[in-house]
């Protein structure tokens, strides 16, 4: 059992926290801007909550975050009231938020000067793998620093790997987005296609699941994406064009082209114009469909 202060209580760090105690059997303190959602996840785990990621970090082993983007990540881990501030020598911050390979470089550079570990450790597989403790985590820092965080990782983890230097994680989500709206666009238009050609999708889906087209946004969201629906779940429209953007500034820095991406990314901006940000980010169909 160890000491762990988790920061940051969305759809995501929610049910993370909870996995940490009920599964990981840790001593959980959690933080969160809106006191309300603490006292809600304190109610519903057990644990206790803290006013200020500084207490929360005080005197913890390790100390996850999970908030929305860069500026939320100094905000909640640097300043006087900061968890950097809190945390004790020797214990290990893990960075969870989708943010840039820049301010996980920042954040490892402040954490070694405070004699702590950091992980830069976003994650994949959306809030069905938050809740059901499935997420595949992708990481970047220490080897050590890694080693002793994994344990740890493991309670919400189906895949946690190591995978470079600081900032690692960061650049191997980006790799992760891209792909991910590639594919969707792509699904985007042959459903569709197949919609406007007065196919069966669901015989079609049956057999091209079979073969090279499979995926599991395929097998998971191609009936919601023919009906049209997009609303109370997945992963939102504005999430994945702030994930997009962060990727096409760190392109622009290592000279990657991504047109494709960049596209994309204007087309969720039309969703997010229409007042549809919140949609889930396979609403890439409703463009297409006239949605």
């Amino acid at each position: 059992m160890a000491k762990v202060a988790f920061l940051g209580l969305g759809v995501m760090g929610y049910p993370m926290a909870g996995h940490l105690l009920k599964k990981g059997g840790h001593d959980v303190t959690v933080y969160n801007r809106t006191p309300a959602k603490a006292a809600q996840w304190t109610k519903e785990y057990g644990g206790k909550s803290a006013p200020t990621p500084r207490e929360a970090a005080s005197g913890c082993d390790f100390v996850m975050m999970c908030v929305g983007n860069d500026d939320d990540v100094r905000a909640v881990a640097l300043g006087e009231q900061g968890a950097v501030a809190g945390i004790k020598k020797g214990a290990v911050l893990v960075d969870h938020t989708t943010a840039s390979a820049v301010v996980a470089r920042e954040l490892h550079a402040k954490c070694k000067s405070a004699g702590t570990g950091f992980v830069d450790a976003p994650v994949s597989g959306g809030q069905a793998g938050a809740v059901n403790g499935q997420l595949s985590i992708m990481c970047g820092g220490e080897q050590a620093d890694f080693d002793r965080a994994k344990p740890v990782l493991d309670a919400y983890a189906k895949m946690c790997a190591l995978i470079g230097g600081p900032g690692s994680g960061q650049l191997t989500k980006m790799v992760n987005q891209v792909a991910i709206v590639g594919l969707l666009q792509g699904l985007s238009e042959a459903l569709n296609f197949g919609r406007k050609a007065g196919l069966d999708m669901e015989k079609v889906v049956a057999v091209i699941s079979k073969g090279a087209a499979q995926s599991w946004q395929l097998e998971n969201r191609w009936k919601t994406m023919v009906e049209g629906k997009f609303e109370g779940f997945g992963f939102a429209a504005d999430w994945m064009r702030k994930d997009l953007n962060i990727a096409l500034a760190e392109a622009k820095k290592n000279g990657a082209h991504m047109p494709g991406t960049a596209l994309i990314e204007q087309y969720y901006g039309r969703i997010s114009a229409a007042g549809h940000g919140r949609w889930d980010n396979t609403a890439l169909m409703g463009l297409l469909a006239g949605d």
